[in-house]
């Protein structure tokens, strides 16, 4: 995941690096006018007014009149990243395979939920998107794709994007980036998903302007977590940070996808949820809205003790990372939704008052969308590292 843009250049040896800067900026903060650009990268007018020219004429922003609302002084124009260029993001799943389309704005235009009988292989999790995003294609109202992010559940080798392990999809070592891309004629690039809706929700949600932020999702395919320290993503060594999913929090014989016992995936589940509700396979939505307007005493105790075991692994990440905000999505954010007090409660129970000050536990402001935003990031990277490409390509 690209690093925030740092500080432009006023050489033209460099004038790629400073379209980068520019076009980065615009597509983190967009709108924006020229007068912040020029002050957060410290070129001067011409230099800026140049670069966005260039940008314009790649069709990558587009130009509006100044807002004189927005500050006092002299109007400046205002630039917006360009939505009709494009990217397409996937997210496979154990009962589902999702495919979005997302604008170069950060939003998600449209998508599609391909449901599943059984849990795909990834010949057939392969299909699926593919026929996915020729229908989102037909319907596309787009000047360019710059190519398809994967939001994959499961441990992803940051090198190459190889999916070492997706336990509750029973894959190992499969280069779901190569075939897809083999599929689409497209490139393609794949990160765990977790860490993709961190990144997301630091650019585009709850996260904008925290440094240091942890996000935990709950999904069909378990529990998985995503950690931003210093305003970037925290991999590790080979991309694999942040698996909560897999911290044991308690005795229990329950095993989880990875077969470990007493974990937070083995214990707090959207399974179980689903099966206290008499539902099969539904969407994130379908089952907040199950979840919030259910009055059955079991289900309720049911989402009381989850969120009792979510609490302490959230009291040990706190600890680990010491993070400014926690952001919930998925499953854990309907939880968080239905009884915050009790989350809130049992991480004050595991955690020294010191370690929670100033912490702030929410919901995704993304929503369901928070991996489609994150999936398409790691398309738009090579745009966004060398937008002069973009002409030539």
């Amino acid at each position: 995941m690209a690093k925030p843009a740092g500080r432009g250049n006023n050489l033209d040896s460099v004038r790629r690096h400073n379209l980068s800067t520019v076009l980065t900026i615009t597509h983190h903060a967009g709108p924006v006018s020229r007068s912040d650009v020029t002050r957060e990268t410290g070129l001067n007018r011409s230099t800026v007014g140049a670069l966005v020219a260039e940008l314009a004429a790649l069709g990558l922003v587009t130009e509006s009149g100044p807002n004189e609302n927005l500050r006092v002084g002299r109007p400046s124009p205002v630039m917006s990243p360009n939505p009709r260029v494009a990217a397409l993001a996937v997210n496979p799943e154990i009962d589902a395979v999702t495919v979005g389309l997302v604008g170069l704005d950060g939003r998600v235009q449209q998508h599609r939920r391909v449901t599943v009988e059984h849990t795909p292989t990834p010949t057939e999790a392969v299909a699926c998107a593919a026929t996915a995003i020729e229908g989102l294609m037909e319907t596309a109202s787009v000047d360019r794709i710059v190519g398809i992010g994967v939001a994959m559940p499961g441990l992803v080798r940051a090198d190459d994007g190889l999916v070492r392990r997706a336990p509750h999809l029973g894959w190992v070592d499969v280069d779901f980036a190569g075939m897809l891309a083999d599929a689409t004629g497209r490139p393609v690039a794949a990160a765990n998903d977790a860490q993709l809706g961190a990144y997301a929700e630091h650019l585009f949600g709850a996260g904008i302007g925290v440094a240091e932020l942890i996000y935990v999702n709950g999904g069909s395919s378990g529990i998985g977590g995503g950690v931003i320290s210093g305003g970037a993503a925290f991999t590790g060594s080979a991309g694999h940070a942040g698996e909560l999913g897999h911290v044991r929090v308690g005795a229990s014989g329950s095993v989880d996808s990875g077969g470990i016992a007493g974990t937070l995936e083995a214990e707090v589940s959207r399974a179980r949820l689903l099966a206290l509700l008499g539902l099969d396979s539904v969407d994130a939505d379908g089952l907040r809205r199950a979840i919030l307007e259910s009055h059955d005493p079991a289900l309720t105790a049911e989402v009381r003790r989850q969120l009792g075991l979510l609490g302490g692994a959230l009291a040990t990440a706190l600890t680990l990372f010491n993070p400014r905000l926690v952001v919930l999505g998925g499953f854990l954010a309907t939880l968080y939704e239905a009884d915050g007090i009790t989350l809130d409660r049992a991480v004050a129970r595991a955690t020294l008052p010191e370690t929670l000050e100033g912490v702030q536990i929410t919901r995704t402001r993304l929503g369901s969308d928070i991996l489609l935003v994150g999936a398409a990031e790691l398309a738009f990277e090579p745009l966004l590292a060398d937008p002069a490409a973009f002409g030539t390509a």
